[in-house]
């Protein structure tokens, strides 16, 4: 009895805490946002992370009076036209939600969904031009696709006012790699919040761009997954969206089809669940979708946009491709498997006949 009374005081004093943290950044929000001129742009992918940063901002923003809600904040999603339909479905009316809030409370809060040019489009690339199925070594999907719809955004808002500061849900907790690069751009502060977008942003939207005169905010950096959920679950969304569908919709895309709120480091939760594009060949496999399908029948009619992907998803693909470069010439390679070391020539794009396949594959999954 003493240990459980020990840990509900525990658990009492970390809620106390993480209460008073909440506190502390809506003040710290305040006085960034009343800081300057500079416009601020939140990346927004409706995931938890972003929704709990473009909520802390909402939030912080209603507190001021109205005299002092003097610039732009710009929403930005992208949507790469090949998203998990399910969640490009809830971004979007999320953003109409959004728009429509902040124009009754009267905030300076613009949300934009974003696309890739037409040319620049997944099934432009890989139908039409021929590229094959991404993969670690060929990602040419991400550029296209993410990065430059939204630097083509930030850079229009940085000649406008000459600089921007990008707002976003990025935490040192999602992974190492994530807390070393997280750290990296803490080197060139600007203050003790706000760093110089260097060489890369990391986050659902910018992976490797090059973004003069923008500095980065990351309100959430220390926040663990547990207390994104908190805090999501115990603060109503502002924009009248339900944070409760979310939690649902994460939980529906976990194989376990659990995501209870974490208490101790024994309590799994949801945060593993990752929306993307359904297309894509840079992970194994869509657990995600996967997932949905399996916990929910009213997302079986989603079973042939995972059977497609599953089936771009060839790592050797050389009998689908060219034995010529995209650019008509023939490169040859020297391979060495199992010992035995033959040349060959580098494989290009897919075929004509396999560019027809994959048309009529996306046809029949349509």
């Amino acid at each position: 009895m003493d240990i459980l009374n020990q840990k509900s005081s525990e658990a009492q004093n970390n809620v106390s805490e993480f209460v008073k943290d909440v506190a502390r950044i809506n003040q710290e929000i305040q006085e960034l946002y009343c800081l300057d001129e500079v416009p601020w742009i939140v990346g927004y992918s409706g995931g938890k992370d972003s929704s709990s940063v473009l909520q802390l901002i909402w939030y912080a923003l209603a507190d001021l009076p109205p005299e002092k809600r003097h610039k732009k904040v710009y929403v930005i999603t992208t949507d790469t036209l090949v998203e998990n339909p399910i969640i490009s479905t809830w971004v979007k009316k999320s953003l109409d939600y959004m728009k429509d809030a902040a124009k009754k409370q009267d905030l300076p809060i613009e949300p934009h969904l974003l696309y890739p040019d037409i040319k620049e489009t997944f099934w432009v690339n890989l139908i039409g031009k021929g590229y094959p199925s991404p993969r670690s070594k060929f990602r040419w999907c991400t550029d296209r696709l993410k990065i430059t719809p939204s630097n083509r955004f930030v850079r229009s808002v940085v000649r406008l006012n000459g600089e921007v500061i990008l707002i976003l849900g990025t935490r040192k907790s999602e992974s190492s790699h994530r807390a070393a690069s997280m750290e990296k751009h803490e080197l060139g502060s600007v203050s003790d919040r706000l760093q110089k977008s260097l060489s890369s942003v990391q986050s659902v939207m910018y992976q490797s761009s090059t973004l003069p005169n923008a500095l980065i905010y990351s309100p959430i950096q220390n926040w663990k997954t547990d207390e994104v959920w908190l805090y999501l679950m115990q603060w109503e969304n502002p924009w009248k969206y339900s944070n409760k569908e979310l939690f649902i919709l994460y939980r529906g895309a976990t194989a376990d089809n659990e995501c209870p709120l974490v208490v101790d480091t024994s309590t799994p939760s949801c945060g593993d669940s990752r929306f993307g594009c359904w297309v894509c060949t840079l992970v194994n496999q869509d657990k995600s979708m996967e997932a949905m399908i399996i916990n929910d029948d009213a997302k079986e009619w989603m079973q042939p946009l995972l059977n497609l992907r599953n089936e771009l998803d060839k790592i050797n693909d050389r009998d689908k491709r060219d034995f010529r470069r995209m650019y008509g010439k023939v490169q040859l390679f020297e391979r060495n498997v199992d010992g035995e070391i033959s040349v060959e020539p580098i494989p290009g794009p897919y075929t004509k006949y396999w560019r027809e396949y994959w048309l009529r594959r996306v046809l029949e999954a349509q």
